[in-house]
């Protein structure tokens, strides 16, 4: 079905330096503007961000430090792509919470003249959000052809879960998934294991996903000003945020992942400092004994001589 349009709408998605809005850089745009008489308009350009591109978001977009070396800044085209845009109202994918707020970010830094003012923004996530509801009355719906009886009475929804993953099994036999580095697998398998495994990519330590694993197995803090940072690194830079959370309105499952990781770590620096001494004394001991082994050896090679010298005295 073609558009009905009024006015120009500019579809746009930008590649980034990452996901905070404040803190990270565009390093590419790219605008579909489609024209009320259903002409198409592309604009697309590489941007120099001026600071190093994460590796994890180089690998999600493909885009490479030595990729936009030369290319321009935003500053440089700013103007250049508010001109494009013009008058045009705004859509996207998750453009709402994320695309907009990212492009006004750079537009202000830049002193670019753009306004969102008398624009509309139509976001196609949120229409397939609202519409393809993730419900457990629209799984059993999707998946067993049925509808739900008596939804979210307890019994009735745990015996629906119970026939949707099953239907899952049946439906997603050998099918292939691909993850957001573009590793394919085939994740969903009569296996509870592997099922687990696929369900909880996320690694939560805690399960509410205040504290999670990182992909080398470290727990780090995943939400606030440290968010992506090991929780032993925040312990030892700020002693007080293990205070701060205790005391805070955090669930209590997190607040004894978050007591177990502190009294591990607390105990390990007890023990690593318990130990100085006593490699210090071994290490002096050692080096003791090292010159005590050189001196002797410096007194037997001196007697020896006096020796020989003796000897030749006496016996020409």
């Amino acid at each position: 079905m073609e558009l009905k349009l009024k006015k120009p709408l500019a579809f746009f998605d930008l590649e980034t330096t990452g996901i905070n809005i404040s803190a990270d850089r565009i390093v590419e745009i790219s605008i579909l503007k489609v024209l009320p008489n259903a002409e198409e308009q592309v604009y697309t350009k590489r941007i120099n961000p001026l600071m190093p591109i994460p590796a994890e978001s180089s690998m999600f977009h493909g885009i490479y430090d030595e990729d936009i070396i030369d290319a321009p800044t935003f500053q440089a085209i700013s103007q250049e792509v508010a001109d494009f845009i013009g008058d045009a109202d705004l859509a996207g994918y998750n453009s709402n919470k994320f695309d907009i707020p990212m492009l006004m970010e750079e537009f202000l830094r830049s002193g670019a003249d753009f306004s969102l003012e008398n624009r509309v923004f139509v976001d196609v996530q949120n229409i397939f959000h609202q519409m393809e509801q993730r419900t457990l009355k629209a799984a059993y719906k999707f998946y067993c052809n049925e509808s739900l009886e008596n939804a979210h009475s307890a019994e009735a929804d745990v015996r629906a879960t119970y026939e949707v993953l099953k239907a899952q099994l049946t439906k997603y036999e050998g099918a292939v998934y691909e993850d957001k580095h573009g590793k394919q697998s085939v994740p969903v398998v009569n296996d509870v294991e592997a099922l687990s495994d696929f369900t909880n990519m996320t690694k939560p330590v805690d399960f509410a996903g205040r504290i999670v694993y990182n992909e080398d197995g470290v727990e780090v803090i995943n939400f606030g000003k440290h968010k992506g940072r090991p929780v032993t690194e925040v312990f030892d830079v700020e002693p007080s945020y293990y205070a701060w959370m205790q005391n805070g309105d955090f669930p209590l499952y997190t607040k004894k992942c978050l007591e177990i990781i502190w009294n591990r770590h607390r105990s390990a620096k007890k023990a690593a400092k318990s130990t100085e001494p006593i490699h210090a004394a071994e290490d002096k001991k050692q080096a003791k004994k090292e010159f005590q082994k050189q001196e002797n050896k410096s007194q037997a090679t001196a007697i020896t001589n006096d020796m020989l010298a003796s000897l030749k005295n006496k016996f020409g």
